[in-house]
């Protein structure tokens, strides 16, 4: 190896760093801040009484029907630029965040985070399919794995500033301008990567000839599109509502300001230790079993409402949190190859109308029962039904395999 060759694989090593580095950032912006910087400022804003908990439960829906919309734009409108997707999608959660303390309506409030969820929806497909494309392309692709650690990183930072901020007395419009600066500083640490566009559709359209799929993939795809939308229904109360049902539980401690910083912790451990599973693992059985690990973590805070439940709770929910993601667009690369995108955006669509469902169905039932008991119970269920899916498909698959063997 000549002293050139040392000097390109150092270069290439280097600048592959620099992007898996800013596809974190990126995602702990769209993510970590975007979306889910709501959940530790729920508290805060039902302290401050600008809203009330069934207000609050249609902040989140509206966010998540954002996102919803925001998947189905990546599915069906192939004609955005990536970077430049990226670049606006960033600098939209910096304006909207601080948007949220700026303004006091809470129908525009509705619509800011309406705005929000597109935007995360935009710069999560975006940034990761530009960033695992450039990873490739410098032959390192296995740092693909940091890019989703940013969702939990970006939950644990904004959980625990939240905790400082109310030890500090803040008010939650402090809040909201506080995660808009931060995310603006982020936003700027990333700004000159995402620059030179990527064609992803290039793989797609090696593909473009008629393309007749067998009866029994078009029914596994059914199937595996019901199983990830039960995975956006079954997370999405706690993802919520857990510092509000920790405080209920345990009113006057500090630990609830602890939980979504561990759930934040757990997602981004989870998303490093899923890239070291072999790929030619089954799937459908990880799939399973993250889903059973969600559904514990789920229920537990409402069988151990103390200290000890919803520790191990935000550790079961957070863990497969991502590899959910990732194990599951592995199989919709296996179920259709080249056409993989559009099942992808098909299968985040139905997360997304799980996600849509929840927190409305969990505020019903509190004002009916008094208590997130029933919802969460609903939620676990939900998870291991979805599991309950993926095993049969695993077990069917195994056993046509083993009939014709």
């Amino acid at each position: 190896m000549t002293i050139q060759d040392t000097q390109e694989i150092q270069s290439n090593r280097k600048t592959a760093w620099r992007i898996a580095l800013s596809g974190l950032i990126a995602l702990s912006v769209a993510m970590g801040i975007g979306r889910f910087a709501f959940t530790p400022l729920l508290p805060m804003m039902l302290h401050d009484q600008t809203i009330d908990l069934n207000s609050g439960g249609w902040l989140a829906t509206s966010n998540y029907l954002g996102y919803f919309l925001g998947a189905l734009l990546c599915a069906f409108w192939r004609g955005l630029p990536p970077t430049r997707t990226i670049r606006a999608g960033l600098f939209a959660t910096v304006l909207l965040t601080a948007g949220m303390g700026v303004f006091h309506s809470q129908g525009l409030w509705l619509l800011l985070r309406l705005l929000s969820g597109i935007a995360s929806a935009l710069v999560f497909v975006y940034s990761s399919g530009w960033c695992l494309q450039r990873l490739a392309q410098l032959k390192l692709p296995a740092l693909g794995g940091i890019i989703y650690s940013g969702p939990g990183l970006g939950i644990m930072l904004t959980g625990l500033s939240s905790s400082a901020m109310v030890a500090g007395g803040w008010q939650a419009a402090g809040g909201w301008l506080a995660f808009g600066l931060m995310a603006a500083l982020l936003t700027l640490l990333v700004w000159k990567t995402f620059r030179g566009e990527v064609d992803l559709r290039a793989a797609a359209a090696t593909a473009a000839e008629d393309h007749i799929e067998p009866a029994a993939v078009t029914r596994e795809v059914r199937w595996q599109v019901l199983a990830y939308g039960l995975a956006g229904f079954g997370y999405i109360i706690t993802a919520t509502f857990l510092p509000v049902i920790a405080r209920q539980a345990l009113p006057g401690s500090s630990w609830p300001d602890f939980f979504w910083p561990l759930f934040g912790l757990c997602v981004a451990l989870g998303a490093l230790g899923a890239t070291r599973i072999p790929v030619h693992a089954d799937q459908r059985l990880l799939l399973a079993i993250s889903y059973v690990m969600q559904a514990i973590g789920v229920i537990i805070s409402a069988i151990l409402p103390n200290e000890f439940g919803f520790a191990l709770g935000s550790v079961l929910l957070g863990l497969p949190f991502t590899a959910i993601t990732l194990f599951a667009m592995r199989e919709a690369r296996r179920l259709r190859s080249h056409h993989a995108p559009g099942l992808m955006g098909l299968m985040t669509a139905s997360y997304g109308i799980g996600q849509i469902v929840g927190p409305p169905l969990a505020t019903k039932l509190v004002h009916i029962g008094g208590s997130f008991t029933p919802s969460l119970s609903i939620a676990a269920a939900a998870l291991l039904a979805g599991a309950g899916l993926y095993g049969w498909l695993a077990a069917r698959d195994r056993g046509s395999r083993l009939a014709t063997a």
